[in-house]
């Protein structure tokens, strides 16, 4: 496991698979929990970054009382029974706007905004009491790899004033392969996993931010960019890809319905 930097916490990716992990967690979901119990003291807080948030620009949730969003359709009905009432932390967010001006990033706050399936559904796993405040950041319309690597390097002092800071999506995103009942994990699925996991161990960063051009089937992985683009949130909070290398705790490696690449990870940084 990566070890806590002096005053820092590791930042995450999480892949969030469907909303049927909030009820079926495979080994994922346990791993996500052993992980958190695992941890030197508990975070004051989390910044979570999901793509079923996107904005114009960047976007933080400034609410006191986050509802729980069911923002997906068609699923069992206990799914929809659910909730995540993890409190917000609006001194937070405020905090969290400045940093981004800071940065000459922008951001607006949106004290309506719900916890969507993307953050709830991966906290339930991590935090399952709901008892640590949770801030969400919207993943920016039109904004690629190093743009959203930007965004995190900009939210990297949160990790010494105790955040944890979070990117969830999926390590693997082609929906229209659903396999359904498949046990085996696709080829492809497994040849983009690996390559990812090598270019984050071995801190290549230029390799990593050029993904649709080097990783092999990266387009078969992700058709569309959204739920891929949180883990340079992720990488760029942990001020990943500098000259350190830094320690990598891969948490999961599970695959889901042979398409569904449910890889998560920590990354201790700087």
């Amino acid at each position: 496991m990566c070890k806590r930097g002096p005053g820092s916490f590791p930042a995450l990716f999480v892949s969030h698979g469907a909303p049927t992990f909030a009820l079926e967690p495979g080994t994922t979901g346990p791993a996500l929990g052993r992980w958190a119990q695992a941890l030197p003291e508990r975070p004051r807080a989390v910044v979570v970054m999901s793509p079923h948030w996107m904005a114009r620009g960047p976007a933080v949730m400034t609410g006191a009382t986050p509802a729980t969003w069911h923002d997906f359709g068609g699923f069992p009905e206990p799914l929809y029974r659910l909730n995540y009432p993890a409190p917000g932390a609006p001194a937070l967010a405020d905090h969290v706007l400045a940093l981004l001006a800071a940065a000459a990033l922008g951001g607006q706050g949106d004290a309506h905004r719900p916890f969507d399936h993307g953050a709830w559904v991966p906290l339930m796993h991590l935090f399952p009491e709901a008892d640590v405040p949770v801030v969400q950041v919207a993943l920016p319309v039109g904004w690629g790899a190093r743009e959203v690597f930007a965004l995190g390097q900009a939210l990297a002092p949160l990790r010494r004033d105790g955040v944890l800071v979070l990117g969830t999506g999926s390590m693997t995103h082609n929906l229209g392969e659903f396999f359904g009942g498949a046990r085996e994990a696709a080829p492809y699925v497994v040849e983009f996993s690996r390559w990812v996991e090598d270019a984050v161990v071995r801190n290549n960063r230029e390799a990593l931010l050029d993904w649709p051009r080097r990783a092999p089937h990266a387009h078969r992985a992700h058709p569309t960019d959204d739920h891929f683009l949180p883990l340079f949130f992720t990488l760029g909070a942990a001020g990943w890809g500098g000259d350190t290398v830094p320690g990598v705790d891969w948490i999961s490696r599970e695959v889901m319905y042979g398409m569904l690449a449910m890889d998560a990870f920590a990354v201790a940084g700087a």
